[in-house]
């Protein structure tokens, strides 16, 4: 093999060594994507049959999206801090800030974003069908 060949052959593996470092490099970015917090407060049953009440406290970090899901409950949310991005189903996103509330009927498609550089902390209030995951997301 010749000093070129040597060469070329170098060269190709850096080449090769720097696309696989860079697809790793993203793949880690993905996995450390922000991701959502959820504290259950309180859970219990509740007086009407077939029924209980969750309260959470949720904090979507900067940068951060809950992913479309629903709830099987009505849910009421206090926006604590921050700004949130509301996406609902057939409805206008709208941009909510720190003292605002929102509801969430049951089945309702939705998510929250965090688009700026500071966390966003809500409280949610589930009355929600005794049973059934809290959450389900969708695609």
């Amino acid at each position: 093999m010749t000093n070129r060949s040597r060469l070329i052959a170098f060269c190709s593996f850096l080449t090769a060594l720097a696309v696989v470092g860079l697809g790793v490099l993203e793949a880690r970015q993905a996995q450390t994507a922000p991701s959502v917090k959820r504290n259950v407060l309180l859970k219990q049953d509740m007086t009407i049959p077939g029924r209980e009440v969750i309260m959470a406290a949720v904090e979507i970090p900067p940068g951060g999206a809950e992913g479309k899901h629903t709830h099987p409950a009505e849910v009421f949310v206090f926006v604590e801090e921050g700004t949130l991005q509301l996406e609902v189903e057939g409805k206008p996103t709208v941009t909510l800030k720190a003292g605002d509330i929102f509801t969430i009927a049951p089945g309702q498609v939705h998510q929250g974003l965090n688009t700026s550089s500071a966390p966003v902390k809500l409280h949610a209030v589930f009355v929600a069908e005794k049973g059934k995951p809290l959450t389900t997301q969708v695609q």
